[in-house]
């Protein structure tokens, strides 16, 4: 368990590489709307603030995390650059959290073995409502933010690959 607080959305924006040719797709998750939507903010807000034009960015909705996987590996085929895939899920009472979690960390995983972009896993994986909200925009940034700036800097380490 992490005991220091670090700020997701705080980063050196001189480290960045160009973004203006990019073309992302954002998969996200409609469970738990009301922090989804706030790291899909977060992630447009970062990719435009680097450049990233917004007729680039392809946001397609489903309808829980775990079709998170499913929804990625179809947005790959829009030729995107890189695929964030944004959703989050809160601990209960049953096994069905493990579950998920599991399956779209698995997936994501795959995807990223097989295909020939990188794919970046912005899922929040949260014990409580409030680590979420804590992660969307809170006291600790937006993982939106965050997976937006990795998306960045995997896409261009994977153009000096090609």
């Amino acid at each position: 368990m992490a005991t220091q607080y670090h700020n997701l959305s705080d980063y050196d924006p001189t480290t960045m590489p160009d973004a203006s040719a990019l073309k992302v797709g954002i998969v996200v998750a409609e469970w738990n709307y009301e922090i989804t939507s706030k790291l899909l903010e977060g992630a447009v807000h970062t990719l435009t603030a680097n450049g990233v034009k917004v007729s680039n960015i392809v946001v397609k909705w489903v309808p829980g995390s775990f079709e998170l996987v499913f929804g990625a590996r179809v947005m790959v085929r829009y030729e995107m650059d890189v695929v964030i895939v944004l959703g989050c899920v809160i601990r209960g009472d049953t096994p069905h959290f493990e579950y998920v979690c599991s399956g779209v960390t698995q997936g994501i995983t795959q995807l990223n073995l097989s295909e020939n972009i990188p794919l970046i896993f912005g899922l929040l994986t949260n014990d409580t409502m409030q680590q979420s909200i804590d992660r969307a925009g809170g006291i600790h940034g937006n993982k939106g933010d965050e997976a937006a700036i990795t998306a960045i800097k995997m896409a261009a380490l994977n153009r000096i690959s090609r």
